[in-house]
């Protein structure tokens, strides 16, 4: 057989070959005779399959490997990289798994997503990192779509409910409540400056006969002290006496209130006025109860005006002066109980109040002064005496609290997270009050019933800056 006629029959083979492949294909052979006929590889898509629209988002590995691009590109082995239009974009979001370990959450979507238009993609794990195509982190985790629309509040934080017990974000109710707390801060005891006398004379005066009465001495309101001389007080005191011995004219009342301006004791001036005599020397008397703590005067000194001669202190009210740190100042009133341990006199407490806040702050410690008013009936507590105070503080009204584990403080700004529900968190800033052992007052920003977050918020806050700052990035991005 020549050549033309090798040629011509065998495409009539092929032809006879492809028809019957065509005709059995049509009409079930493969079925009918119980044998098993798989599709090419290579055929022709079903018409029924949309094609993908949309503008293209990124380029794939043709292999499927966790290989993205944002421009064509071609891989290892040559081929190119398959385009990624807007309705096969696929979804990032938490997989629901089936029971047979399907994940359904990470195959392509048929169809354009409902979120919106996909805007960039975040870190997993809150780092100011973003991608304009798909990726994974280090510990190969796929970054997280935002979308259009998810920018309306930038620092909201959505948490999936799935998420959230992984995460350990746990929600408390801020409620009305007292809150008190202990501040132990050292302190000394002191004299009541109010009960301190000073025995000085008025004018010129010689001391006669000092009574035996020293430092440290207990003595009583009326003991003698000293007796003393003055030719001023004698000149008054004859005077006085002359003229009580009249009808009681002016002079007699003038002359009285001259005596008892230069320091002459009552009882003195009525014996000059019953006995008609000016006494050689006068009595100096204790005016009150107490412990000498200073003597001075000695028989036959001369006393000036103004000199002291005697310091008399009554010891049956005493002061703690304790020490507040600035930063607890603002939990301590007037009037809060306080308990005061001696360490010099141990299984004792003694009882009292804060009487009064000190209204300047030491440059070289950063503390307060606060006394605290002490009875001390038995005058066991003595000057200088060193003390544990124990200072009830806080707000005794209720107020609106919550715990202090949800306040994110940063130095500028105290911010909490109130939970919106459906896993929205949502920054706050307050204002902060007085601050307890478990709970926080809060002035501003909180309301009574609001669900607070108490862990996990500083989580919730690193995500909630890098939402704002990615939200001002998009912003500044926008034409």
């Amino acid at each position: 057989m020549n050549t033309p006629s090798r040629v011509a029959a065998t495409l009539s083979l092929a032809v006879l070959l492809g028809g019957g492949g065509y005709w059995a294909g049509t009409n079930d052979l493969g079925a009918r005779l119980g044998l098993d006929v798989f599709e090419p590889v290579l055929a022709t898509p079903n018409s029924s399959v949309t094609a993908p629209t949309g503008a293209i988002i990124y380029y794939r590995h043709p292999d499927g490997l966790p290989k993205f691009s944002a421009t064509p590109t071609n891989a290892d082995n040559g081929r190119p990289f398959v385009a990624v239009h807007a309705s096969e974009d696929i979804s990032f979001a938490d997989a629901e798994r089936k029971p047979g370990g399907t994940d359904t959450a990470m195959a392509s979507s048929g169809t354009a997503p409902s979120k919106g238009k996909l805007l960039y993609y975040r870190n997993p794990m809150g780092l100011p990192d973003t991608s304009k195509v798909p990726k994974k982190d280090s510990m190969g985790m796929d970054y997280i779509p935002v979308y259009e629309g998810e920018q309306g509040d930038a620092s909201t934080v959505k948490v999936p409910l799935g998420k959230l017990q992984r995460t350990g974000v746990k929600t408390a109710t801020a409620e009305m409540a007292s809150i008190s707390r202990k501040i132990q801060v050292p302190g000394t005891v002191t004299l009541d400056e109010r009960l301190v006398s000073i025995i000085s004379m008025r004018t010129d005066s010689f001391v006669d006969d000092v009574a035996n009465v020293t430092t440290g001495d207990h003595i009583r309101k009326g003991d003698k002290l000293f007796r003393f001389y003055s030719r001023e007080i004698a000149t008054a005191a004859s005077e006085y006496a002359a003229g009580r011995s009249d009808v009681r004219g002016n002079g007699d009342a003038g002359s009285a209130l001259r005596l008892k301006n230069l320091g002459v004791p009552q009882e003195v001036i009525d014996t000059i006025a019953n006995t008609r005599q000016v006494p050689p020397s006068i009595s100096y008397v204790a005016p009150r109860d107490g412990i000498v703590l200073e003597r001075m005067a000695t028989t036959g000194m001369m006393a000036k005006p103004g000199d002291e001669l005697f310091r008399i202190a009554d010891t049956t009210n005493v002061w703690v002066v304790a020490d507040v740190p600035e930063y607890d100042l603002a939990s301590v009133r007037n009037g809060a109980e306080v308990k005061v341990t001696i360490r010099s006199l141990p299984g004792r407490t003694f009882k009292g109040v804060v009487d009064l806040i000190y209204p300047q702050v030491d440059m070289q410690t950063r503390t307060t002064k606060v006394r605290i008013e002490l009875p001390n009936p038995d005058g066991v507590l003595l000057s200088n005496m060193y003390a544990d105070v124990e200072i009830e503080a806080g707000a005794p009204n209720p107020v609106v609290a919550i715990p202090n584990n949800a306040i994110v403080d940063t130095g500028d700004r105290q911010v909490v997270f109130i939970d919106k529900g459906d896993g929205k968190f949502a920054p706050k800033d307050v204002k902060l009050g007085v601050r307890g052992d478990d709970s926080t007052e809060i002035r501003q920003g909180v309301a009574a019933g609001d669900k607070i977050v108490v862990s996990a918020n500083f989580l919730l806050d690193a995500e909630s800056n890098l939402n704002s700052a990615l939200s001002a990035m998009t912003e500044e991005a926008k034409p």
